[in-house]
């Protein structure tokens, strides 16, 4: 296995590289080894990025231009695969099949929206009066400020830069300061398959050093941001003194409940899936497994093997499945959940020795931080329930609404539950929801706004309408 090697990093304005900060060492949390150099953003290239997006307010290019432009960017992005998910892997410890996966689900949203660019409709509005013609049309809200989390630093960039594109906005990308470099391979491809120098802005740094200037600029009109609700609630705060749209994606703590006919196979496979996903590091993980307590010890039992088949290791190694590199939140998160519930009554039926490999709680309670807080980590607890009405107000005993799981083969059950629940998402069988045609996003203290789907793009236009008197 050789060390991955990159170029020096640094911000890209205008299309060119800029290294004005001093240039410190990027060290893999893989390999604990340097692996390139980085430049943060200075004052001086923060300001130049916000004069070339205010200079260039909308992307002068029509939509069928923009819509191949789209396609010819998802076909380069496929390309360059490998090394993009080697890279991925390499700065935030993601297994090397998972880094693939991103990069092929980025590439799907410049695929899906390089479509729904054209479909992007205004409207004649019947008027009362026979003098009046009205009107509705849908124009690029303007320059947008984009900030992306550490966990899918392709994707998430992806989702939402190639709505901004379609609908006609350039952006200024602000890419987590865990991984950024995956970030600017990223914006390289971007720039080859036609995007505009003027369009990209990317700055890399840390947030504090970057974000205010994009908040309290008068020429940023929308930013979206994927991260905590604390962060988030503390950047729309910011953002409303310029009266910015925003999209947030926020804080989550989902519920993944199993009803005592849902089908046990597919159910503890689906809570596998969706609760280890990238070791428990993303925003819509299982974060709290609901089970009918008639099907509690089949159900473990099941979910227990499958888990205990996870292969954990190298995040380079192809085989693994769990990475034995964690953010240093998740690795403190988990560790200090799974020693409070233990404390309070809760059993650990694996017992793991390492702070990266699974493990499964039993006898979880409400009173347990667990089930309150979002673990971000590989640590599945078990809640049982006896009556649908109980389980749909612990499920939405939380400040968050971003997804929620429900495994049963109920017609009417399923009915009921998905009504019931405060969730943006919902999977009814189904442990991984996200897609890029599907509208995503959440409720409550998750956020608002939606991205993908049918929807997303309206996210970056503007509704204008046009009164004519005939």
């Amino acid at each position: 296995m050789t060390d991955f090697i990159i170029e020096d990093i640094g911000s890209i304005i205008n299309g060119r590289l800029s290294y004005k900060g001093e240039r410190k060492p990027l060290i893999s949390p893989v390999t604990g080894k340097e692996w390139g150099k980085i430049a943060n953003a200075t004052p001086e290239e923060i300001k130049q990025a916000l004069e070339t997006v205010q200079k260039n307010p909308v992307i002068r290019i029509p939509p069928y231009g923009r819509a191949q432009i789209l396609e010819l960017l998802a076909i380069d992005l496929l390309k360059e695969k490998e090394d993009i998910a080697e890279c991925i892997t390499m700065e935030m410890g993601k297994p090397k099949p998972d880094a693939r996966g991103e990069v092929t689900y980025a590439a799907n949203y410049f695929k899906w929206y390089a479509e729904e660019i054209k479909r992007v409709y205004g409207k004649i509005i019947p008027s009362s009066k026979h003098t009046k013609k009205l009107e509705v049309r849908y124009e690029p809200i303007g320059p947008c400020a984009v900030i992306t989390p550490w966990n899918f630093p392709i994707a998430m960039a992806a989702r939402k830069f190639a709505a901004a594109f379609a609908a006609g906005c350039p952006v200024i990308v602000k890419p987590s300061s865990f991984s950024p470099a995956s970030l600017v391979m990223f914006a390289s491809i971007c720039f080859e398959a036609g995007i505009p120098d003027y369009a990209f802005q990317v700055l890399i740094g840390e947030g504090k050093d970057i974000v205010p200037a994009l908040m309290d600029s008068p020429a940023i009109k929308q930013f979206s941001f994927t991260g905590s609700t604390k962060v988030g609630t503390n950047l729309y705060v910011r953002g409303a003194k310029t009266l910015k749209k925003c999209t947030l994606e926020l804080g989550g703590n989902a519920p993944f409940i199993v009803f005592e006919d849902a089908d046990i196979a597919l159910a503890a496979q689906g809570a596998a899936d969706a609760k280890f996903r990238m070791s428990g590091q993303t925003c819509i993980c299982a974060n709290r497994i609901f089970v009918h307590k008639s099907v509690e010890k089949a159900f473990v039992q099941k979910f227990s093997e499958i888990v205990k088949r996870i292969i954990a290791g190298d995040p380079r190694q192809e085989e693994t499945e769990l990475s034995n590199v964690l953010h240093p939140e998740s690795l403190r998160k988990s560790a200090d959940h799974v020693k409070d519930a233990i404390e309070k009554g809760a059993k650990a039926i694996l017992g793991r020795k390492e702070p990266h490999l699974a493990e499964i709680l039993t006898g979880v309670t409400p009173d347990m931080k667990i089930f309150n807080e979002e673990t971000f980590g590989p640590v599945a607890p078990i809640i049982t329930f006896e009556k649908e009405q109980d389980v749909i107000n612990l499920a939405n005993q939380t400040p968050f609404g971003l997804a929620a799981y429900v495994y049963t083969e109920g017609l009417k059950r399923a009915e009921r539950v998905t009504n019931a629940l405060e969730y943006g998402v919902i999977g009814l069988n189904d442990a991984l929801p996200s897609s890029p045609e599907a509208s995503f996003g959440g409720i409550k203290a998750s956020g608002f706004g939606r991205e993908g789907g049918p929807t997303g793009i309206y996210e970056y236009l503007h509704e204008k309408f046009v009164s004519q008197q005939l």
